[in-house]
């Protein structure tokens, strides 16, 4: 434990957005900069490693912008505000190729054209700052220091300012913050879902107890002064864990969903439903698993980890059927609930496990023609690629939001020779961050 400064130039950027500079035989790791660039930081020696915060860049590399954002070097949510959007794209592909490069061309990463305000979905903590005032914001990186945020720029703009409306309402209502170390209060977080098209929007607070005072009166202010709130709901969460919402819910205003539209579909969304946050970037990606897959009209297609249906139910019109797999339960209700609502009579829905599944269809010997896969961050696992192998799909395009992971997997689908990539994309859905999508299609030789 204790303090230092270091100064000297950043070598390279890590895949999170660190920068490296190498001091007596070890790497440091640097927020907020960029390679080239000669800097001072300040080194914090903890039990667990090393801390380093960035004090002064003495000679600024010619990609460095101003961050628009006033809380960039306090907040910890975005990790690529100090670069130019150019520059940020630049280093999202090199770091996604260097890691596909092995499997074929990796053909670049499609930008946003205004990369701001996109997020769908805020989550925002409520904390007190050390005056007792409410503050609502995240975390700061690697602590549990609450940072409060008026407005973020990645998030979506009017579900800002309806958040400063609610922290508001709980001063003015006396509603009690909640104290994790205690356990004490009402309010933990509240979660605010947005319909990039329709402009509706679904507020949820989660909170530890559904004895919330005065709460007709609460949403009664919160839609007077946000009409466009057409749903508010209630989740308990009693839990000690970092998980924001819990399974159990009350609608107090509204229907319990809202409803948006992607790829010329209606989607309805409730509090829970898994929904891609970059509406308009997620429109170019699904165009892009449709263009790689080849459709001729006559495919059988399996949708794995379908969520709520919307990349099945996006290639469905080109399809002769679609059968989408997932393990949540209240992602198939939604699922079967969007396809009756588009008139989509050739999907069908299976709540299952994935890979479960994947198994029981290769004992069985049922094949299909295409697989889309969209896992989670951590990838498929080994059952499920096992399977696909067996069941011989004439071709995978595969979803990431896990370039590490998508690597492993690749590695699997085509040691064997079976399988050759035919095209690669990645697809910028989370600007300012370090995160990347990408787009990897497979043919059966």
């Amino acid at each position: 434990m204790g303090k230092m400064i270091v100064k000297g130039k950043v070598a390279y950027l890590t895949d999170e957005g660190k920068g490296v500079i190498k001091h007596k035989g070890s790497d440091l790791f640097v927020p907020s900069v960029i390679p080239g660039e000669f800097v001072s930081v300040e080194v914090t020696k903890t039990r667990t490693g090393e801390i380093c915060r960035l004090l002064k860049v003495e000679k600024a590399s010619e990609d460095r912008v101003k961050p628009p954002c006033s809380y960039f070097y306090e907040c910890g949510g975005c990790q690529l505000q100090h670069m130019s959007y150019e520059s940020e794209l630049k280093f999202k592909e090199g770091y996604v190729k260097r890691l596909l490069s092995k499997f074929g061309e990796f053909s670049g990463v499609i930008g946003m054209e205004n990369p701001w305000n996109y997020r769908n979905k805020v989550i925002s903590t409520f904390g007190y700052d050390r005056s007792n005032k409410v503050i609502s914001g995240i975390y700061s990186e690697s602590s549990h220091k609450l940072v409060g945020l008026d407005v973020c720029l990645i998030e979506d703009d009017i579900a800002d300012k309806i958040i400063a409306t609610i922290r508001k309402l709980v001063s003015d209502f006396k509603i009690r913050i909640y104290d994790e170390d205690r356990m004490r209060g009402l309010l933990r977080h509240v979660v605010i879902r947005r319909g990039h098209y329709s402009d509706q929007v679904m507020v949820t607070l989660v909170v530890s107890s559904f004895e919330f005072p005065s709460k007709s009166n609460f949403v009664k202010a919160l839609v007077k002064k946000h009409p466009e709130v057409g749903c508010v709901v209630l989740n308990l969460n009693k839990r000690r864990s970092s998980v924001v919402l819990a399974n159990e819910e009350r609608v107090i205003y509204g229907k319990g969903f809202i409803e948006d539209t992607l790829c010329n579909l209606k989607f309805g969304i409730s509090s829970k439903s898994f929904y891609q946050i970059n509406s308009i970037q997620t429109e170019i990606l699904y165009n892009k698993v449709i263009e790689f897959a080849k459709l001729t009209g006559e495919e059988l297609v399996l949708d794995a980890y379908c969520g709520v249906g919307t990349i099945g139910m996006a290639v469905s019109k080109f399809v002769k059927s679609v059968v989408g797999v997932e393990v949540n339960a209240d992602a198939i209700k939604d699922a079967k609930i969007n396809a009756r609502k588009n008139d989509i009579d050739n999907i069908s829905f299976v709540c299952a496990d994935a890979s479960d599944y994947m198994v029981a269809q290769a004992n069985e010997g049922i094949g299909v023609d295409v697989v889309l896969m969209d896992p989670p961050r951590d990838g498929s696992d080994e059952r499920f690629l096992s399977s696909m192998l067996k069941l011989k799909p004439k071709r995978i395009i595969y979803v990431s939001c896990g370039p590490y992971t998508l690597a492993r997997d690749l590695e699997f689908l085509t040691w064997s020779g079976d399988y050759k990539v035919t095209n690669m994309v990645g697809v910028d859905l989370f600007p300012h961050t370090y995160h990347c999508e990408a787009i990897v299609a497979l043919e059966r030789k």
